[in-house]
């Protein structure tokens, strides 16, 4: 039990909060009522067209950053207490593959949100972020086990 409420339980509620995400909560009409008077009061001249692109690009570094925490939540979950029999099945591709999977569903579930659109692009996105997380892990990881081999 401590093991699911220490690696898996972080996952569940990171799940859980991007399913939230993909709701109206966080279109792009609501998050631009914070954000756009925050860029007007850090440049009131700012224009319209300027606006809309710095949103466009803070949602989606959002979609790329929310997904790289889902991949290295998921890595170090499989991690522990496995042995992995081949490199098909290790942690890297096991999350790389649940992740897009989950990726894939999510915006299937926006399709259903009348606020929100469903895009293929955005999965593309996601993509991105579980890949950068999944290299930070690895990096990570690989340092780790040089340190080791050190001391």
């Amino acid at each position: 039990m401590k093991s699911f409420l220490k690696y898996w339980l972080p996952i569940l509620i990171w799940i859980a909060l991007i399913f939230i995400g993909s709701t109206d909560v966080l279109s792009a009409e609501h998050t631009s009522r914070f954000l756009v008077p925050f860029l007007r009061w850090l440049d009131p001249p700012i224009s319209f067209a300027t606006l809309t692109s710095i949103q466009l690009i803070i949602r989606k570094l959002g979609h790329l950053t929310e997904y790289a925490i889902l991949a290295a939540l998921v890595w170090r979950a499989l991690r522990v207490g496995i042995v992995w029999k081949s490199p098909i099945s290790s942690p890297f591709w096991s999350a790389l593959i649940g992740s897009a999977i989950f990726a894939a569903s999510d915006e299937f579930h926006q399709s259903f949100v009348p606020s929100r659109t469903s895009s293929s692009k955005d999965v593309m996105i996601d993509l991105g972020g579980v890949l950068i997380g999944l290299a930070i892990c690895v990096a990570l990881a690989s340092r780790k086990v040089v340190k080791e081999k050190r001391a």
